[in-house]
């Protein structure tokens, strides 16, 4: 098996990141985009459906899977709960921040995926956001978190803000009055270590949070296609803004520059 090391080597020789999508089946995107409309997630591993032993495993396995231009996303979903956490395997990956939770990606897929891990320190949550029209997978790692979910506004008109900040829940230009509705609470849920719960556009919008005020919280996230824009929402009048996304650190190693993170 691969090591972690030679696909962090992998991952820098090739296009990376958010952006990476030079390498992209324009096919296989639309076929991931297409599946958001229908696709809702599943609670437990499939059965005879191998499993993942390890974070190697897992990366490995999650490759192959995406080679295909038509990937079975109901198996990614598989991979992602079969996969049991241990630290020893993603604590080089766990970087924190004192004043919001970080992105730290560890795999790339070669532009199809980005696999990254989410650190919150107590008490850190997200603003209410969509997710681009791609597939998100979450799985805890550590501690705890609580998902909040909520419907999209009736006007979705996106604006444009520099300001906005999806890491300490400003949508920017709080200042400029906007007349809208209150985003509807759909449902809360806290997912617990181990851990996995699966979104996308079609089930709505969420807003996570650690709600711990003595422990923090890891968790590992997979999104396909991956992105770096997205929306992010005022839950009082459901105001939409458009917000970049970027990554703490890349492979262990932290950015020189980073803005805003989601």
């Amino acid at each position: 098996m691969t090591s972690l090391a030679v696909m962090e080597l992998n991952n820098n020789n090739s296009s990376s990141g958010c952006g990476a999508v030079e390498n992209r089946s324009e096919d296989g995107e639309k076929h991931l985009r297409e599946l958001t409309k229908t696709f809702t997630g599943i609670d437990k591993p499939l059965k005879n459906a191998r499993k993942c032993e390890t974070l190697t495993d897992l990366i490995g396995e999650l490759r192959k899977t995406f080679d295909s231009d038509h990937v079975n996303i109901e198996y990614v979903n598989h991979l992602m709960l079969s996969y049991q956490s241990n630290p020893a395997e993603w604590r080089k990956f766990a970087k924190f921040d004192r004043y919001r939770y970080t992105r730290n990606l560890v795999d790339a897929g070669n532009g199809k995926y980005n696999l990254m891990i989410l650190c919150w320190n107590e008490g850190h949550a997200s603003a209410i956001h969509d997710h681009a029209d791609s597939h998100c997978f979450m799985k805890m790692l550590k501690g705890q978190l609580m998902e909040t979910r909520y419907a999209w506004p009736k006007d979705a008109t996106v604006t444009e803000d520099n300001k906005a900040d999806i890491g300490n829940g400003q949508t920017g230009g709080e200042d400029v009055e906007y007349n809208g509705d209150e985003l509807e609470e759909l449902s809360r849920s806290t997912l617990e270590t181990n851990g996995v719960c699966y979104i996308n556009d079609t089930l709505g919008l969420h807003r996570v949070e650690n709600p711990s005020h003595t422990d923090v919280a890891v968790s590992l996230h997979l999104y396909c296609p991956p992105f770096d824009v997205c929306s992010i929402f005022n839950k009082q009048n459901g105001k939409r803004t458009k917000c970049k996304v970027t990554f703490w650190s890349k492979f262990g190693k932290r950015e020189s520059s980073v803005s805003i993170a989601s």
